[in-house]
């Protein structure tokens, strides 16, 4: 009897996932050391939510941000106060400082005086700011430092909002198309370009639009996409379109939530797109009238216990006998529950039984065992979590 290839990978627990699409070939930038387009990894940026004069609580917020795993950083620059502190921001900040600019064209200067990374200009909003796009690329070029074009939706320049009638996709790319121009005509092509729009479906089509019609590198955004869980699910959609088309080189999710929670969300959309090393992963399942232990309180203490850990691992808590044993034996490490008690997986055999209490406790210490096999560096407070577990048969 001949085999029929079903299209099964033949190497097991292999994770790494083809990208849907080519990225786009776009020009390269270098971003305080952070490469940005030209095909290199996507980046993911936050935004503080102090007052940037704060110079103490800005780099707190930072390292917090830069621990969460955030590449680039953008601080609000809307006071002589706040381009005063960018100095010392700029020299001690663990990852590349962009300065957000609005209103004040002496504060690009100052920006770049400081040392920024890269600069975020908003051309709907800077008085007087064409006439001043000569200087600034002057003094960029000179100090090697990259400007962002970002334009938004809620501030976009008033010539264009009479021509289109609102902020459409078309007049997005207009404007950002007619910043970067004025930018060329210096010869100065170190650009980053946003446009942004609360509402998914015309922030793709703007992107779509403006990836047709540059090489410039893009910076995603849904701007002001509202509460965790709105901003979450609205991010995903677009950026998951996105994405899938090749287009975007960095992002950055807009939430209403601590800034930790964007770089959270938006680690997470790269994982999930395959466009990003996988950290931690829990595979569970949502639960039904067949689950025989609550997956939910599981899941969310394996996480919970699981958090820090430095090194990509696919763990499965499944919570019944149809899809279980299938899923853990699948991952790296998992679990397949039943009456009352839990089969542990690890790397596709079982290595034990445990009462239902202590499946938490054993596949964190099974993790720990495979964190560890891999030369991995335990935080501390992960540190000494493993020990004995009774056997069940």
């Amino acid at each position: 009897m001949t085999a029929v290839n079903l299209g099964i990978p033949t190497k097991r627990h292999d994770h790494e996932i083809e990208p849907l699409a080519p990225r786009r070939k776009t020009r390269q930038l270098n971003v305080g050391g952070v490469l940005v387009g030209g095909g290199a990894p996507i980046s993911v940026q936050s935004m503080t939510t102090t007052r940037t004069s704060d110079i103490g609580a800005t780099l707190q917020q930072i390292a917090e941000l830069t621990a969460t795993g955030c590449n680039i950083v953008r601080v609000a620059c809307p006071t002589q106060d706040d381009a005063d502190a960018l100095k010392v921001i700029a020299k001690q900040s663990q990852i590349p400082v962009i300065a957000d600019i609005h209103f004040q064209p002496k504060y690009v200067f100052a920006a770049i005086d400081a040392g920024c990374a890269a600069v975020r200009v908003n051309p709907g909003n800077i008085k007087q700011f064409d006439d001043r796009v000569g200087e600034i690329a002057k003094a960029a070029k000179d100090a090697g430092t990259p400007i962002r074009i970002g334009v938004n939706a809620g501030s976009l320049d008033k010539r264009l909002l009479q021509k289109y009638g609102k902020a459409t996709p078309e007049a997005l790319v207009e404007s950002a198309l007619w910043e970067a121009s004025l930018f060329e005509e210096h010869d100065f092509r170190d650009i980053k370009i946003s446009v942004k729009h609360n509402d998914p479906v015309v922030m793709i089509k703007a992107y779509r639009l403006l990836s047709q019609q540059c090489e410039y590198p893009l910076h995603l955004g849904v701007t002001e996409a509202g509460p965790a869980f709105q901003g979450t699910i609205k991010s995903a959609a677009a950026f998951g379109a996105l994405l899938a088309e090749g287009i975007g080189d960095t992002i950055r999710v807009s939430l209403s939530a601590p800034p930790v929670e964007e770089v959270k969300v938006g680690n997470q959309i790269l994982e999930s797109m395959g466009l990003k090393e996988r950290g931690l992963e829990i595979v569970s399942c949502p639960s039904c009238g067949r689950a025989q232990v609550d997956v939910y309180t599981l899941a969310e203490q394996v996480t919970a216990g699981l958090e820090g850990l430095p090194v990509p691992l696919r763990v499965a808590v499944m919570g019944c006998v149809v899809n279980g044993p299938g899923e853990a034996r699948e991952a790296d490490l998992g679990v397949a529950s039943g009456n009352g008690k839990g089969q542990i997986f690890v790397k596709g055999e079982v290595v034990r039984t445990v009462p239902e209490s202590q499946i938490v406790e054993t596949l964190i210490e099974e993790a720990l065992k495979l964190a560890e096999a891999m030369g991995a560096e335990l935080p501390e407070e992960l540190k000494g979590l493993a020990g004995p577990v009774v056997q069940v048969h």
